[in-house]
């Protein structure tokens, strides 16, 4: 089970400073991060992260992709998390 939250950290950590290495690319007009990147990050465990990330840098919360996407998926990765740790104890 501790795996289950030294993945989650991992994840979430790299998710905020990969919001924080595109932003700031993107000041210095630099190759990007993809947006696809970004958003797998968030959808395999990364997304309050990431989300913490578009808020502490204002980063893509102009693109509603992103605005409703990342917080939806902060919802089902609670969801799987909540899931896979039933199973654990289960177990």
């Amino acid at each position: 089970m501790n795996y289950v939250w030294i993945y989650l950290a991992l994840v979430n950590v790299i998710g905020f400073f990969l919001m924080k290495h595109d932003k700031e690319q993107s000041r210095r007009s630099r190759w990007r991060v993809s947006e696809r990147r970004l958003f797998t990050y968030a959808a395999v465990g990364g997304a309050l992260g990431v989300w913490a990330g578009m808020l502490a840098f204002r980063h893509k919360t102009k693109h509603m992709s992103f605005v409703l996407g990342v917080p939806a998926l902060a919802v089902v990765n609670a969801v799987c998390l909540y899931l896979i740790l039933t199973r654990l104890a289960d177990s």
